[in-house]
């Protein structure tokens, strides 16, 4: 087998839903159910895989498609596919700052959870009380003169240099920084707060919007055609793993790691992931990292 960490990156809105709900947001994003902590399924991304090793300029031939994921539900007892797909947990959310425009934020929990997906992932910082974790105070573009806070959405937080956060940092700016050969642009923006500050941060700090269906006619709102969406906001982190296995097809003879080299050929694909696609959302990133034996 060959397991591969990735990083699933919002470059636009993501809705991966879980239908209605009796909330007042009617249509919320999908949320694990002890933690509350936002996620993709891993049934969503792999779907999208497919359709995208279908689609690309070179496309996957379609006997080596059905190895790797498995073939129609008519033929479901044919032979299992090659490929596992985990679900994508929320790692980083950009969050509104008073200073700096915004934050990327996580918190201990969550990198902890990520420790045992991405091979080589720094220490967790020791992080306790209400309080925002920087690199350096005097780097980081989330404090303002010698305040030493830090205005994230309705929190103000004290800010700190704690050892661990620039490792962190260091860590995931090559792959999630808006420029890549300038990664000041993420680590001067990233903080760590506390766990009971990011369980606020992302029960609030999602995008909602309200919608409606227009009448050809009347060009009014159609009676019980409104409704408020939740998503994920652009820059939002995910992270997840897959694992490939040899093809079990007759027809294909993959091993594990030629599975994996055929749907994550590079350091990043693109791949829509949710619903609205007709209108710009689901736009992401996802990024193949550590790879274990």
């Amino acid at each position: 087998m060959h397991d591969v960490s990735f990083l699933l990156q919002a470059v636009s809105p993501l809705h991966a839903g879980t239908g209605q709900s009796a909330d007042i947001i009617d249509l919320p994003i999908a949320r694990m159910k002890s933690t509350g902590i936002p996620f993709v399924p891993g049934s969503s991304l792999k779907g999208v895989l497919r359709d995208e090793c279908a689609t690309r300029a070179t496309p996957v031939a379609e006997k080596d498609l059905l190895a790797i994921f498995g073939p129609p539900s008519a033929d479901a007892d044919k032979h299992a596919g090659a490929l596992a797909v985990s679900d994508a947990r929320l790692l980083i959310l950009p969050v509104r700052s008073f200073h700096g425009t915004f934050a990327y934020v996580t918190s201990p929990l969550l990198l902890e959870l990520a420790r045992r997906d991405l091979e080589g992932a720094p220490k967790v910082p020791e992080i306790r009380g209400p309080l925002a974790a920087v690199e350096s105070l005097e780097k980081s573009r989330l404090t303002h003169g010698q305040e030493n806070k830090v205005f994230l959405q309705d929190v103000d937080l004290p800010a700190k240099a704690v050892q661990g956060v620039a490792a962190w940092a260091a860590f995931l700016a090559p792959h999630v920084a808006i420029d890549p050969a300038a990664t000041a642009s993420f680590t001067e923006r990233f903080a760590v707060v506390d766990d009971d500050t990011m369980t606020f941060l992302w029960e609030t700090g999602t995008q909602l919007d309200t919608r409606v269906r227009i009448d050809d006619e009347s060009r009014t709102v159609v009676e019980g055609a409104l409704w408020i969406e939740e998503s994920l906001p652009p820059e939002t982190v995910l992270v997840g793993r897959m694992t490939a296995d040899r093809s079990r097809s007759g027809e294909s003879k993959l091993d594990a790691q030629a599975v994996a080299k055929a749907v994550l050929p590079g350091p990043a694909v693109r791949i829509q992931v949710g619903g609205k696609a007709t209108i710009g959302r689901g736009i992401c990133r996802l990024m193949p990292l550590g790879i274990g034996g």
